[in-house]
């Protein structure tokens, strides 16, 4: 997916969760769109180089939305991370007509948005004579120890929903598949956040049981002069459902709506 012309500037405060306060290059002071309804753990992080796209829209509110953020990172480098989960499902929805997930080729058409009997998934893809496969993308920013990734970032029922929706799906013979779409160049692979939303976690490990597929595949962000153009999904990632923080005990839950 190709980026419009995007403009660096720093992050200032991220607030009324849908807003934060961007200083850009001139020195002057703008009010960006943040389209994330996550707690953003580990990816607000005031100081730090981000980049915006504009829009041209009059009726908009607000001429700038905020789509990633750059990131040190312990071992060494700079991570970007997207924060724009409105992206997610077209890198993912790319990389399906692309064929980069290999698990998921050679099905004839791909509907978005698909309405299941108590939700609605992010793709459903068929082939005649095959089971349907449907697909429910997630966005995975949190890094939290030398490059493990987790999700969800704050308390989710909704995802813990779609979870048991694609348990049902797979009881009924199709084909249900979990991806994680993850969204920071900085993780090399995924686990459940237990320490952040224990429910979700144990629902995650009894749908894998029941049959329901759960895929990670990294984003790579490309750059032309230094400013992001493009992100892709990329490479399959190691996801494991056991993984917990060796501190896990001494962490704060977090209990925002995701």
């Amino acid at each position: 997916m190709d980026y419009p012309q995007l403009v660096p500037g720093v992050l200032l405060r991220r607030y009324k969760r849908f807003l934060a306060d961007i200083e850009l290059a001139d020195g002057s002071q703008v009010v960006a769109h943040c389209p994330n309804t996550g707690s953003m753990r580990a990816v607000n992080v005031p100081g730090s180089r981000v980049w915006l796209s504009p829009s041209t829209n009059p009726a908009r509110k607000l001429a700038w939305t905020w789509e990633l953020i750059e990131l040190p990172q312990p071992e060494g480098g700079m991570a970007l991370a997207s924060v724009q989960t409105g992206r997610a499902n077209a890198i993912v929805e790319e990389a399906l007509r692309t064929g980069v997930i290999e698990t998921l080729r050679g099905y004839d058409t791909l509907k978005r948005e698909a309405k299941v009997e108590d939700a609605r998934l992010d793709f459903r893809l068929t082939l005649s004579g095959q089971p349907d496969a449907y697909v429910e993308v997630k966005q995975v920013t949190l890094k939290e120890g030398d490059g493990h990734g987790y999700f969800p970032d704050a308390v989710s029922e909704r995802g813990r929903k779609h979870l048991e929706s694609l348990a049902r799906l797979a009881g009924q013979g199709q084909r249900a598949v979990l991806l994680f779409c993850v969204a920071h160049t900085g993780i090399e692979d995924v686990a459940p956040a237990l320490h952040i939303d224990p429910r979700y976690t144990h629902t995650l490990a009894g749908v894998a049981e029941r049959g329901v597929e759960v895929l990670a595949y990294g984003c790579e962000v490309a750059c032309i002069d230094d400013t992001p153009s493009s992100i892709r999904l990329a490479r399959p990632l190691p996801v494991s459902l056991t993984r917990r923080l060796p501190d896990v005990l001494s962490m704060e839950p977090y209990h925002a709506s995701s």
